[in-house]
C-alpha cells in the first residue's frame, strides 16, 4: 500500500523573528476562527448533538436503570463519536486547509514565531467545536435521567476530550493529505479496536480518559474506564497541549510553495 501523501518537508531557508507583531497571536485566532465558521460543518455536528439529546429521552423513557443505561449511552455515542468526529472536522483544516488551497505560504512567511500559528489554529478550532457539543451533549446526559454526576462527568469530559482531540488533529491536519480518512480510521480502528484489547494501547488512547470521568463520577463500570479522574482530565490536556507544539515544529520543517 502506498504512503500517505504529504507536504514535502525540508529545512527553512531561514528561522522566523523571535519577536512579532504586538496581537500577532490575536490576530492569527481571528482569521483562523473565520475560516472554521462554515455552516456545513456546524449543520453535521449539531444533527449529530440533537440525535443525542432524542436518543437520551428515549433512554430516560425505556431503561429500568437509566444511571447504567444513561452512563453507557453518553459513553459509546458522544465520546466514540460525537466529540472525536467534531473535533476532526474543525481541527483537522484548521491548517489542513491552508496546505491543500496552498495559502499556507502567507502564513508560513510572516515575521511571527511558528508557535504562536499552531496555537492559533489550535484554539481556534477548540472554540468552534466546543460549543457545539458542549451543550447537547450535556442536555443528552440531562435527557438520560440518570442524575446530576452524569450530567457533571459529560460537562468535563466533553472539554477536556476536545481539547486532547483537537491539538493531535491539528498536527494530523498539517502532516497529512486528506486528513479527514486518517482521522476516522484512528478513531475508528485504534480507538474502536486496538485500545480495547490491550492495556498499554489504551493509556494511548484519548476515549480511555473520558470513560474513566464518566466511569468514575457516576460508578458505572466502563470498558476503558478503569484509570483515575485525575488522569482523566490531566492526560487529554497535555496531549493537546504537547501536540499542538508538535504542530508548531512541523511548520519550521514544512515546505510549501
Amino acid at each position: 500500500m502506498a504512503a500517505p501523501s504529504s507536504p514535502a518537508v525540508s529545512e527553512p531557508p531561514a528561522a522566523p523573528s523571535a519577536t512579532s507583531p504586538p496581537g500577532a497571536l490575536r490576530r492569527l485566532y481571528g482569521v483562523f476562527l473565520r475560516h472554521q465558521l462554515t455552516w456545513g460543518r456546524a449543520a453535521v455536528i449539531v444533527a449529530l448533538g440533537g440525535l443525542a439529546v432524542l436518543v437520551g429521552l428515549a433512554v430516560r423513557a425505556g431503561a429500568d436503570d437509566q444511571v447504567t443505561a444513561g452512563t453507557e449511552f453518553i459513553n459509546n455515542f458522544a465520546f466514540t463519536t460525537v466529540v472525536p468526529i467534531c473535533a476532526l472536522m474543525f481541527a483537522s483544516s484548521s491548517l489542513g486547509d491552508t496546505v491543500d488551497d496552498r495559502t499556507l505560504v502567507y502564513l508560513w512567511l510572516t515575521p511571527v514565531p511558528r508557535w504562536k500559528i499552531a496555537a492559533a489554529a489550535t484554539l481556534a478550532s477548540i472554540t468552534v467545536a466546543l460549543p457545539l457539543v458542549f451543550l447537547p451533549l450535556v442536555l443528552a446526559a440531562a435527557a438520560t435521567g440518570a442524575g446530576p454526576a452524569l450530567v457533571g462527568a459529560t460537562a468535563v469530559a466533553t472539554i477536556v476530550g476536545t481539547i486532547g482531540y483537537a491539538g493531535v488533529f491539528t498536527a494530523l491536519g498539517l502532516r497529512f493529505r486528506r486528513a479527514l480518512v486518517w482521522g476516522i480510521a484512528y478513531i475508528l480502528i485504534w480507538e474502536g479496536f486496538v485500545a480495547t484489547a490491550s492495556a498499554t494501547a489504551a493509556k494511548l488512547s484519548l476515549r480511555a480518559y473520558t470513560a474513566s470521568i464518566l466511569s468514575q463520577y457516576t460508578g458505572v463500570g466502563l470498558r476503558l474506564g478503569s484509570l483515575t479522574v485525575a488522569s482523566g482530565i490531566v492526560v487529554p490536556l497535555v496531549v493537546g497541549a504537547a501536540f499542538t507544539g508538535l504542530t508548531s515544529w512541523l511548520l519550521t520543517r514544512v515546505t510549501v510553495d
